[in-house]
């Protein structure tokens, strides 16, 4: 099947009781056994439910994998990766992460002995030289959050593997989604989402997601999950197989938004940098191109006035995008990422990486076109 078709037939199969085209919520804690010892699929939802089930199965489909998990949050989905290593164990990750999974890493994991190496990963060599014998990890988020930089998902995979063919790569997928791009094509071995925000596009869920192809890592992934039950529930579960169903039109709509919206900053006196893999002088530009279909829904860009009244007065002015946390939703947002997405991550360490005040992201929805051009240009002037 085509990525359109799976979307919407991917994993999927009419419920066998009743027939139903869409998977029921099947709002359950516990399932009747026939028998002791019965080895029928269904026990405790903890381990399994009939809709998380339907949903994890579309969600292997959609990003070429053969296993997948619904968890309760995209921190949750990391949670579980990093508890496949032990102390002792090295993480390579970027330094343009979100400030969730640095938050995560930081102030985490670090306690309980692993050791984590912060490199700008758009350069396969700093990964390169990154690689020590204790390196078990490399965590690859592309596009990045706020400043979407694009790391060459194949080049670092091969370099990687040809060091250490056990050293796991894992890829946050959650901006560019599936339909744009699919790590696991590329040579990587677990895709994570905040399903939260493209796949179920709607603003009206909480959900994490990992991808896999091999079957012993899925099993090692499962019992962390059923041991620890981060768990996504199955009302989640129904709405985030729901969004799935319309990513491909939704995110076609969101990237041709996006893309008039940053060359329309480009031509602002009053913007200094935009950061867009799909405008041409972007530094990533070739290699997002070459390794997604478009370039997203997300545009961040930075006013010449580097004051913070300057930025907050932009953001106070703006109408149609809401001023808020998520992103991938049908709705146009914006986020101050110095006071929200970032707010966790030191002020120092933060500015080091560009995560600047005057820094603002916008996460452009699927309205018309000119109604969102027309509230930017009111908010900037």
């Amino acid at each position: 099947m085509k990525f359109n078709t799976k979307a919407i037939h991917g994993g999927q199969k009419p419920e066998k009781a009743t027939g139903a085209v869409v998977p029921p919520i099947f709002q359950t804690s516990t399932y009747a056994q026939s028998s002791l010892g019965s080895d029928q699929e269904y026990h405790y939802s903890r381990g399994s439910n009939p809709t998380r089930t339907a949903l994890e199965n579309s969600l292997a489909s959609i990003e070429n994998g053969t296993h997948g998990f619904a968890f309760s949050s995209g921190l949750a989905a990391i949670d579980c990766v990093l508890r496949t290593l032990n102390p002792g164990d090295e993480i390579i990750a970027g330094i343009d992460l979100y400030g969730g999974t640095y938050r995560m890493f930081t102030r985490l994991f670090e306690k309980y002995g692993l050791e984590f190496t912060y490199v700008d990963t758009d350069s396969v060599e700093n990964v390169a030289k990154a690689i020590t014998k204790k390196t078990k990890l490399v965590w690859l988020e592309t596009p990045t959050n706020p400043l979407m930089k694009i790391a060459d998902i194949q080049a670092i995979s091969k370099t990687v593997k040809d060091v250490d063919s056990a050293i796991l790569i894992a890829v946050d997928n959650t901006f560019a989604t599936p339909y744009l791009q699919q790590p696991l094509n590329l040579g990587v071995d677990i895709v994570m989402h905040s399903a939260t925000k493209y796949l179920g596009g709607h603003s009206d869920l909480i959900m994490g997601a990992l991808i896999v192809k091999d079957a012993k890592l899925a099993e090692e992934l499962h019992f962390i999950q059923f041991a620890a039950g981060a768990i996504a529930g199955p009302m989640d579960s129904f709405l985030a197989l729901r969004g799935i169903k319309t990513l491909h039109l939704r995110m076609q709509r969101h990237c041709e938004n996006a893309m008039a919206v940053a060359r329309f900053l480009k031509q602002q006196s009053k913007v200094d940098a935009i950061y867009y893999p799909g405008l041409e002088d972007h530094p990533n530009h070739a290699i997002a191109k070459k390794q997604m279909k478009a370039f997203g829904g997300v545009v961040s860009f930075s006013l010449k006035d580097k004051s913070k009244e300057a930025t907050f007065k932009f953001l106070e002015n703006i109408k149609f995008f809401t001023l808020a946390e998520s992103l991938g939703g049908v709705e146009s947002m914006v986020n101050h990422s110095a006071t929200m997405s970032h707010a966790s991550m030191p002020e120092e360490e933060r500015i080091k990486i560009g995560v600047t005040d005057s820094l603002i992201r916008l996460s452009v929805g699927i309205e018309d076109i000119e109604d969102i051009l027309e509230d930017l240009a009111q908010a900037l002037n």
